[in-house]
């Protein structure tokens, strides 16, 4: 490895992810991503590139991009991106940005007392308990009226849901410029009020950390698209408790200036 990428500790004593290792080796050798200066710009490479360097290994999984560039935990990283300090954006569609950066991000652990909360319907919703989906525990939340309680921004209207494309935007990682166009996104829901618009993204209980991007590029969209105060949050149900994580972008244009607002757990009241 040359001077411009030096081995790091891995965050958390993570190990890289041996079915990606070898492939994102082979693209970094093949491009020579090991000399670019990251402190300069970020590495430009597109999906043609990366069939192309790996089209010689042996499993589908070591050759396809939708596999290779799936990062969206640390533990999917491959090594040679955990060990320098690099993640992986989309910029374009087919196109990706290798940056030098942090681009994850902590779930904290919610320690406080669950909320007792009687809902807002006054009889049972006994289709909500058919099933046992993310989505159908984050539209109880909301047909219950907790999800208005945990935003106290008033009513609350679903208007968003499925896959969207951003606008072009740019925005910065440790003082480098990316400009992105054209990217695919996708939010489990999206709720209006008067003068906000929530975005949840559903969690699954083993999920401790995610990649910024998940939350960020649908805010920089519909902040884009509406005009209004956009509200990025995640919602997981665990055992007969409803999870709240909100949080805020203090600057539009810095990737890395997500904060923790708020968090809460309810449990409704039998």
């Amino acid at each position: 490895m040359t001077e411009s990428l030096k081995r790091m500790e891995r965050p958390n004593g993570t190990m890289g992810n041996l079915s990606k290792d070898e492939p994102w080796a082979a693209i970094f050798n093949e491009y020579g991503i090991h000399e670019h200066d990251f402190d300069i710009a970020p590495f430009h490479l597109s999906a043609q590139q990366i069939k192309d360097a790996t089209k010689h290994f042996p499993t589908t999984g070591q050759r396809e991009v939708r596999i290779l560039c799936y990062q969206a935990q640390r533990k999917d990283q491959p090594e040679v991106f955990s060990d320098n300090g690099l993640f992986l954006l989309p910029d374009k569609n087919g196109h990706y940005v290798i940056i030098r950066g942090e681009g994850y991000m902590e779930i904290s652990e919610i320690t406080s007392p669950p909320i007792k909360f009687s809902p807002a319907h006054g009889f049972e919703l006994k289709s909500a308990k058919v099933g046992d989906s993310e989505m159908q525990h984050l539209d109880f939340a909301h047909a219950s009226g907790m999800l208005e309680d945990f935003v106290g921004e008033g009513r609350l209207y679903l208007t968003i849901r499925g896959r969207k494309y951003t606008p072009e935007f740019s925005f910065s990682v440790d003082g480098v410029t990316i400009t992105q166009k054209s990217v695919q996104t996708e939010v489990d829901a999206g709720y209006e009020g008067e003068e906000v618009v929530v975005l949840v993204e559903g969690k699954n209980t083993k999920v401790k950390d995610t990649i910024i991007r998940q939350l960020y590029y649908p805010y920089r969209k519909w902040a884009k698209e509406t005009g209004k105060r956009i509200i990025p949050m995640f919602f997981e149900k665990n055992g007969d408790e409803y999870m709240f994580w909100m949080y805020e972008f203090t600057d539009q244009e810095d990737y890395n200036s997500i904060r923790l607002v708020k968090s809460e757990k309810y449990r409704i009241l039998r």
